[in-house]
Parts: structure tokens; C-alpha cells; sequence
């Protein structure tokens, strides 16, 4: 599997995300982003990390990494791997004992997790070119609200990613309660902003 190297862009939300956030992965070597929809805690505990607050008393992330370390395991990587149905799946890569295992997980799990390992996030290549967008110029020059989440101002416009991020989330409610025609629209609303970029 063809994987990219990507880093953590920005946390962004919108009050018409329904208290959902989106976290944007930015590829190392080229201009491709890649949006993932969310929850608040998961948001809140890579914020957190990035912004180097501990909090009084450890978050399940914290405990991850803490019993990893106390077995002798490493996080060696996590990967974004897969996009089936409009959700994404990953992998967090442990090496114990000489041994590598794969462990099935949520995106943002994995990737609060690799922000406290200090891993490498990978995301596969099918699943950039199926998900990802180049940003436009004028987006070039915009930047994520803030990594904390906490410090949203809903006063600035959306930008392109955090749309896209909506129209995704919108995208997989639709198909999950049977609205096809409603999920046709949100798709083809998905692919106009992607082409506009």
C-alpha cells in the first residue's frame, strides 16, 4: 500500500456541525488536505497535546500511551487506510517485543494517540485521491480558526475545508438514513466545491 507522510493543519468547527469537528491532515511533500469529521473529545484531546496543556488528571489518550509504555510497546506509525462508505478507517502500528502489530481504530483515536507517541500520521494514497483537496490561492492565505477548539469565533466565514468537512458528515447522515436523493445532492454538492479548488 502507497502511503503519505501528513501532518496535523488545524481543528475546526462549526455551529452547523452539530458539536462535531473536523481535524485537517495536510500532506509533507504537496498541497493535497484532508479533512475528518470528528467528536469534540477526540478534538479536544489533540488539541490539548499540541498545545503542550497537561490536564490534572489523564484522558484516555493519556492511558493509551501510558499502558503502551509500561508493556514496552512503541507506536511506530498510524495510518489512515481506508474510506469506505464515507467513513474513514485506520491503524495504529505497535512494535512489542520484536514484533509488529495492527490495530484496528478510529482516526481520531489514532492520531491522538500518535500526537502523544510522537508518531508519523500516514495516510493512504487511495484514500487521498478519493478525499482530498488542493486548496485555491485564496485559501492558501486562510488559516484553521485555531488548533484549540475552545477558541472558535464564529464570526469568520467557513472555510472551504470546514464545508467540505460538513458536506461529509451531511453526505453519511444521508446515506445512513436511506436519503438517497438527498445524498446524490449532498455528493454532487461535494464534487462542485472539490472542482471549484
Amino acid at each position: 500500500m502507497e502511503k503519505i507522510q501528513c501532518e496535523i493543519l488545524g481543528l475546526s468547527s462549526s455551529p452547523s456541525t452539530g458539536g462535531a469537528y473536523a481535524i485537517l491532515l495536510k500532506e509533507y511533500e504537496g498541497n493535497r488536505r484532508l479533512p475528518i469529521i470528528i467528536g469534540a473529545f477526540e478534538a479536544q484531546a489533540i488539541a490539548l497535546e499540541i498545545e503542550g496543556i497537561k490536564p490534572p488528571r489523564p484522558l484516555t489518550h493519556d492511558l493509551l500511551k501510558q499502558l503502551t509504555d509500561n508493556l514496552g510497546a512503541s507506536v511506530i506509525e498510524v495510518i489512515v487506510d481506508e474510506l469506505r462508505e464515507n467513513t474513514f478507517y485506520a491503524k495504529v502500528i505497535l512494535e512489542a517485543s520484536g514484533l509488529v502489530q495492527e490495530i484496528d481504530a478510529r482516526p481520531s483515536d489514532a492520531i491522538a494517540l500518535a500526537v502523544r507517541a510522537e508518531s508519523p500520521i500516514y495516510v493512504a494514497n487511495s484514500v487521498m485521491e478519493a478525499a482530498a483537496f488542493v486548496p485555491s490561492d485564496e485559501d492558501e492565505s486562510i488559516e484553521i480558526s485555531s488548533v484549540n477548539p475552545e477558541a472558535e469565533n464564529s464570526s469568520k466565514p467557513m472555510t472551504k475545508e470546514a464545508k467540505l468537512a460538513v458536506l461529509q458528515n451531511k453526505l453519511r447522515e444521508a446515506i445512513e438514513s436511506e436519503e438517497y436523493e438527498r445524498a446524490a445532492k449532498i455528493r454532487d454538492d461535494i464534487k462542485k466545491l472539490t472542482i471549484d479548488n
